[in-house]
C-alpha cells in the first residue's frame, strides 16, 4: 500500500501510543565490561493477537509504562500551522483540569455574554443573557465544535477570552507543547495563533490518557442543544468527526477547517488495546480529509504490531557482584518493555542488555544497572533501563578477606 502522504497535506504526523501487546520470540545478547555473549533466553511461545474486545467505557492510558509511543510516519511535523477548531482540544484540557481540581463543576452553570452569542462560525447556538450547564457547553464545544460554548466556557473560568488564552498557554510550557501559542479559546484565526502537528499530536495523547473520565464525550455522535428561532424544534448537530461513522474503534479527536489552513484532523483509534492517533492538516475538501485519515489509521493498525517483550520486573540478563553475599543479581526490566515495529521485521528484533560489571556490593533493589537495547533493521532504536531484580547486601570483614584471597589465587570474586 502507498504509504506517502498526499501531495496537498502540507503538515502531518502519526504516531501509535499501545497500552498492550503479544508475545514476542527474539534473539536476546547481553554484554558487560568483561564479556560478550549471545542466548536465546527462556520464552514463551509467540500468541496471536486477542479477538477485538468491545470499546471499554474510560480508554486505557496511551501513556501508560506499556505505550510505545512510536511515530510511525511524519510529515513537516515541526512546521508551525493554524490549528483552527484542533485548539478546542487545549481549551477541553484546561477546562477538564479546572473540573478536577474543583475549581468547576459539571452542573455548574454559567453566563452567555453578548460577545459568546454574537460569536460567528460553528455555534452550538447558547441563549444570550442565560445561563448554561458545564457539561453541556462541553458537549456543544466537543460535538458540535461551538466558537460560542468556548467563549462561554472561557469567560467562566478566566473572567476573558484573553486570560484563558493565557492559562492555555502556560498549561502548554508545562506539559511540554514546545511550539505553540494561542490567542484564543477556538481557534479562530489569528496570525499568532498556531501549534505544529507534532504539539498537537503530544497534546491529543495527553487528553485522553490525562482524562478518561472525560474523553468519552469526543465518541458521542451527536448532541441536543437549544430550539430553533421562532420555532419549538430542538437543534441537533452531529459529531464532525468523520471517523466516528466510518472506523471501527475510533472514538476522537477533534476536526478542524479554516480558508487559510484547510482541512484538519486530530484523529485517535483503539482496536485490541492498541491506539492510534493521526494529526493532520491541509486536505483541501472534507471528502479528501475524511477518506486518508481513514487510509492512514488503518495502514497503522495493519502495517504495524506492538509487542510486549519483557514485563517489568522480568529478569533480563545476571550480573556479576563484586564482595557481595550473592555471586550474581539479577537485572530486571524497570517497566513493561514494548515496541512497535512493521509486522514484516518481527523476526528480526534482537535484544542487547548493557552493563558495567561485576557490580560492588551493597546492592539496592531498583538500583539503576544499564540499558536494554532494542534493534530492528531501518528503525531506530530503542533503550530501556535496567535495574537490580534483589538487594545484595556487603560481605563482612572476613567476607571481604577471603573473596580478595579467592580472587587473588583463582581469578574469582
Amino acid at each position: 500500500m502507498n504509504t506517502r502522504l498526499p501531495a496537498t497535506i502540507r503538515m502531518g504526523a502519526i504516531a501509535a501510543l499501545v497500552a498492550a501487546a503479544s508475545m514476542v520470540l527474539l534473539p536476546f545478547e547481553a554484554s558487560n565490561a568483561q564479556q560478550q555473549r549471545q542466548r536465546q533466553p527462556a520464552q514463551a511461545p509467540a500468541r496471536s493477537a486477542p479477538a477485538t474486545p468491545p470499546a471499554p467505557a474510560a480508554p486505557a492510558n496511551p501513556l501508560s509504562p506499556e505505550a510505545s509511543g512510536t511515530i510511525l510516519l511524519e510529515k513537516n511535523a515541526d512546521e508551525r500551522m493554524p490549528p483552527s477548531s484542533m485548539s478546542k482540544i487545549m481549551t477541553a484540557y484546561v477546562v477538564f483540569e479546572a473540573l478536577r481540581r474543583g475549581d468547576l463543576r459539571l452542573e455548574d452553570t454559567l453566563p452567555v455574554s453578548e460577545r459568546a452569542w454574537r460569536m460567528q462560525g460553528s455555534k452550538m447556538f447558547v441563549p444570550l443573557g442565560d445561563r448554561v450547564k458545564v457539561e453541556d457547553l462541553l458537549r456543544g464545544m466537543i460535538i458540535q465544535s461551538g466558537n460560542d460554548a468556548c467563549i462561554v466556557l472561557a469567560e467562566g473560568l478566566a473572567g476573558s477570552e484573553e486570560a484563558f488564552a493565557e492559562r492555555m498557554n502556560e498549561t502548554a510550557r508545562r506539559i511540554g507543547l514546545v511550539s505553540s501559542n494561542f490567542r484564543n479559546s477556538s481557534g479562530w484565526p489569528d496570525p499568532e495563533h498556531y501549534m505544529t502537528a507534532r504539539d498537537l499530536l503530544a497534546l491529543s495523547a495527553r487528553l485522553v490518557a490525562d482524562f478518561p473520565e472525560y474523553y468519552r464525550y469526543y465518541g458521542e455522535r451527536d448532541f441536543t442543544f437549544g430550539r430553533e428561532m421562532g420555532s419549538n424544534r430542538t437543534i441537533t448537530q452531529p459529531n464532525r468527526n468523520p471517523l466516528l461513522q466510518r472506523m471501527p474503534g475510533a472514538d476522537g479527536i477533534k476536526t478542524g477547517h479554516t480558508e487559510s489552513a484547510g482541512y484538519g484532523l486530530s484523529g485517535s483509534a483503539m482496536r485490541e488495546n492498541r491506539r492510534v492517533i493521526l494529526v493532520a492538516n491541509g486536505w483541501p475538501t472534507m471528502r479528501a480529509r475524511s477518506e486518508e485519515s481513514e487510509r492512514l489509521l488503518e495502514w497503522a493498525f495493519r502495517e504495524y504490531g506492538s509487542y510486549t517483550l519483557f514485563k517489568a520486573g522480568q529478569p533480563i540478563e545476571e550480573a556479576p557482584v563484586w564482595m557481595g553475599k550473592l555471586e550474581k543479581v539479577n537485572l530486571v526490566a524497570a517497566q513493561d518493555v514494548v515496541v512497535t515495529i512493521p509486522r514484516r521485521l518481527r523476526a528480526q528484533l534482537v535484544a542487547r542488555a548493557s552493563f558495567d560489571g561485576p557490580v560492588a556490593a551493597p546492592i539496592q533493589r531498583g538500583q539503576a544497572m544499564g540499558t536494554l537495547t532494542i534493534t530492528v533493521p531501518d528503525r531506530p532504536a530503542a533503550s530501556f533501563a535496567l535495574v537490580a531484580g534483589d538487594d545484595v547486601e556487603k560481605l563482612g570483614f572476613g567476607g571481604r578477606v577471603a573473596a580478595g584471597l579467592s580472587h587473588l589465587v583463582f581469578g574469582r570474586r
